[in-house]
């Protein structure tokens, strides 16, 4: 299966000035296939090292931290001659400190080594380790398949090729089909096991119950990196009320739909964990849509997706009719689907930055993301879950505040409208709104 991300781990390769490289994203979602493939791909070798298997070198790192030594040892636990040649893969090094700090080390006085290394909840002990060092090491987000890569796992590259020409008339004679792909793509979603089992059996079922297989692994890790049963707990509540979050009409979180009385204070700690381990994405709301968006933030006020919508159609126990169903998907408990869709391809379009939501303070108003472009200005994105077009926020948000130009996404084909710019984009092309923007 490819992966665009591969391109980005080449452009590391391939820099004069780099640091050791850590990948960041949550359990199954394909970071040890991803080095591996890199290696086989672009390096003339590979050293691989996994340390939750290795408790010796676990121990010989306590007693040094020289890069000539560590690479004595790791030609000799792997049997492969290294060279500058070579790709050095730490594995699972959340299951040695160690071996984190050693990426300083090699940062600093043997740069010419490429090392990548990744880890289940990373993110977590990155965050708990204050003795890390910033600055030496690199970070890159691995985030589920994209539709993009969807398509062309299932054989459908030629799809994207014509949805990328950036002319619209190339892909409309493929509407349907498209919009019948992307039901497909909102059930399996984008974790690779998952994935790779669909296209191995053609069966939704066996797809489904990978996907259950992952969200248990994701609840023992509740209590394998949690630590304190309370707090295992609070994630858990935290966990299952995610779905019913999205099922609202206002999607803002809440934190008594968790239980009653909830407060802040009692979760916002698991929220922390929960996003540093990316199972979670927070999309927070602005007080106003100015320039710097962030600058305007409500940190008090935000949306929570998960990491995966076919994660979240398993959670929400989405049957295998609506995939045959024209909008079913998309019309599930108030379009959560769809927006949760929508969420993912705009985090990885935008590399994760720059994404908010607006709504005015009586909440008669809301529109579903904001960016901005290279220009400056504040770009809204709405989210329909179907045909219907009708926006009444969005004709409320370019009345008040006048955007250069506005985004709709829906099962609609695409169209500008004049002369209020409101660009309506098939949602199977939300990633093509970097286009716009950058």
């Amino acid at each position: 299966m490819n992966r665009h991300i591969l391109e980005e781990l080449l452009e590391w390769k391939n820099r004069e000035r780099r640091s050791p490289l850590i990948l960041v994203g949550a359990r199954q979602v394909g970071k040890t296939w991803l080095m591996k493939e890199f290696g086989k791909k672009h390096f003339k070798n590979t050293a691989y090292i996994s340390f939750d298997s290795n408790p010796k070198l676990n121990e010989t790192l306590e007693n040094t931290m020289s890069p000539p030594e560590i690479l004595a040892m790791l030609q000799s636990e792997t049997g492969v001659v290294i060279t500058k040649e070579t790709l050095i893969i730490f594995d699972e090094i959340q299951d040695s400190p160690r071996a984190l700090l050693s990426l300083k080390y090699f940062c600093e006085n043997a740069p010419e080594y490429h090392i990548i290394a990744a880890g289940s909840a990373l993110g977590v002990m990155l965050h708990q380790n204050k003795s890390f060092p910033v600055g030496k090491v690199e970070f890159l987000n691995v985030y589920p398949f994209s539709f993009f890569e969807f398509l062309d796992a299932v054989g459908e590259g030629e799809l994207c090729k014509y949805i990328c020409q950036n002319s619209p008339d190339k892909y409309k004679p493929f509407h349907e089909k498209l919009i019948r792909y992307l039901r497909v793509y909102l059930f399996i979603g984008g974790m690779p096991g998952v994935l790779a089992e669909y296209v191995k059996s053609g069966s939704f079922e066996k797809a489904r119950n990978v996907q259950n297989s992952i969200l248990d692994a994701y609840e023992r890790d509740f209590s394998k990196y949690a630590g304190k049963e309370l707090f295992e707990t609070r994630l858990r509540m935290l966990w299952y009320s995610v779905p019913q979050q999205l099922a609202k009409e206002n999607k803002r979180f809440v934190y008594g739909d968790i239980k009653s009385g909830a407060r802040g204070r009692d979760f916002d700690t698991a929220i922390q964990w929960m996003k540093d381990s990316s199972l979670i994405g927070k999309v927070h709301r602005v007080k106003a849509p100015k320039m710097p968006l962030r600058v305007y933030e409500d940190l008090g006020a935000f949306k929570i997706f998960i990491n995966d919508v076919g994660l979240l159609c398993a959670m929400a126990k989405i049957k295998v009719k609506h995939v045959s169903d024209k909008e079913a998907l998309f019309m599930e408990f108030n379009g959560a689907i769809a927006e949760q869709f929508v969420f993912q391809e705009l985090r990885l379009a935008l590399r994760g930055e720059g994404l908010c939501y607006w709504a005015n303070e009586n909440g008669s108003a809301e529109i579903d993301f904001l960016t901005e472009d290279s220009d400056g200005c504040v770009i809204p994105i709405e989210v329909k879950s179907g045909i219907n077009l009708r926006a009444k926020s969005l004709s409320f948000f370019v009345s008040k505040y006048e955007p250069k130009y506005s985004i709709r996404t829906s099962l609609a084909d695409y169209k500008i409208n004049q002369p209020n710019n409101i660009i309506d984009m098939p949602i199977y092309a939300v990633a093509k709104i970097k286009d716009f923007i950058m």
